[in-house]
């Protein structure tokens, strides 16, 4: 324990230029604490510079889990009136991407401090030191053509595509297009080149596009909608809990879940092919999509269930745990 919290006080130093002070906390404090808490986890008082908060590491690091993590977190937080913040020798790089997601502040000496309850986030290397950050959210188009491009990138080219060849291919306007690649590039996503026919160029490997895409991607699912039975005659790709065993060992769950574009939806209720359409409850829940689950979908699943991105982006704030399991088998698989 001792040369871990000189690590990480050389660490701090070294990158922030304080000396940070830990100390284990009283006993009259952990005292406010279930005594499951104070079984998992080595709990500290630090200071750094103007900033006090807790700091917990996990005496057996085979024991972590994000979602209980979560739900730790938070009643120490209430409980003693600090924010919490994570110490751990190492985190691998997909449940560093996921702490990220979730806010949860956390520190591994020597490769990331990410404290995002004091603006602090500073990564190893350093790498975009100085860079103005974005931080425009994604328009569905946008993140549609970049799902596309990381999905299918391995048999169908779009950078082969002038903008209105994208357009053709996936029934947007020429107009939409330029949008839609214009918020990629502004988010530092693509570059253009050509100049009467103009064609995106991706800047980064899929792996690393992905996660500098990762905080600017939106919920594909636009709202929820029960009903009590799928409309006749109607194919629809599986979504939400529904998909997951395909991509995942989760077995499918009892509520059936589709998903469907807006605007076909739209139709089906303005001709009375939906039955007791609401919000609450029905055999079947229809999420209405802002993009077209099926192109994106088809050529990847095997088993009518939308695209496996899609499926975690609409999925990424859940805090199942069995369902947090099946999202990180899902980067696993196709973007790691």
């Amino acid at each position: 324990m001792k040369d871990m919290m000189m690590k990480l006080q050389k660490y701090i130093e070294d990158i922030l230029g304080y000396v940070m002070v830990i100390i284990p906390i009283p006993k009259q404090e952990l005292g406010k604490l279930p005594m499951y808490v104070n079984e998992i986890y080595k709990l500290y008082l630090v200071t750094l510079g103007d900033i006090h908060f807790v700091l917990i590491e996990y005496k057996d690091a085979d024991a972590f889990s994000i979602s209980q993590l979560e739900k730790h977190r938070e009643l120490i937080h209430i409980n003693l009136n600090q924010k919490v913040a994570l110490l751990a020798e190492d985190i691998s790089a997909i449940y560093r991407k996921r702490l990220i997601e979730k806010g949860i502040n956390f520190i591994v000496p020597d490769k990331q401090l990410f404290l995002p309850d004091f603006l602090i986030d500073l990564r190893e290397g350093n790498q975009n030191a100085g860079r103005k950050k974005k931080t425009e959210k994604l328009l569905p188009s946008a993140q549609f053509i970049l799902l596309y491009y990381l999905l299918h990138k391995p048999t169908e080219y779009i950078e082969n595509d002038s903008f209105t060849q994208l357009a053709l291919r996936f029934g947007y306007t020429k107009m939409a297009i330029t949008k839609a690649v214009d918020n990629l590039a502004y988010n530092g996503l693509c570059t253009v080149e050509g100049t009467k026919e103009k064609y995106i160029r991706f800047i980064s490997e899929r792996s690393e596009l992905w996660n500098s895409a990762l905080p600017l991607f939106v919920n594909p699912v636009f709202k929820k909608v029960y009903v009590d039975d799928k409309p006749d005659g109607l194919f629809l790709f599986r979504s939400n809990e529904s998909a997951l065993n395909e991509y995942s060992d989760m077995n499918p769950s009892r509520q059936l879940y589709y998903a469907i574009e807006r605007s076909k939806f739209y139709d089906l209720q303005k001709e009375g092919q939906l039955k007791n359409p609401n919000e609450h409850e029905g055999a079947v829940c229809l999420e209405l999509w802002k993009y077209n689950p099926e192109m994106l979908a088809n050529g990847i699943t095997k088993a009518d269930n939308v695209d496996p991105l899609s499926l975690y982006l609409s999925l990424r704030d859940n805090r199942d745990e069995r369902v947090e399991d099946a999202l990180e088998m899902i980067i696993t698989k196709y973007i790691w």
